[in-house]
């Protein structure tokens, strides 16, 4: 609200894991396929199998070398 991010119940730790969601008005809408894409990522990053933007950054770096 306002800019600032409003959490409700308990405090969090320091480093938690948190999932934003907008007003209404800030939706988005995805054809099948791309929407089929973003679950399955999510059920990846789920597994534990995402890369952390340190090691993507460095796979982007060797890349260019």
């Amino acid at each position: 609200m306002g800019g600032q991010i409003i959490v409700e119940g308990e405090p969090l730790k320091e480093g938690s894991t948190v999932t934003i969601l907008f007003p209404e008005e800030r939706t988005f809408e995805l054809n099948e396929a791309d929407e089929a894409a973003l679950l399955a990522a999510i059920a990846e990053a789920d597994r534990g199998e995402a890369l952390d933007a340190d090691n993507v950054l460095s796979r982007l770096r060797d890349r260019r070398s």
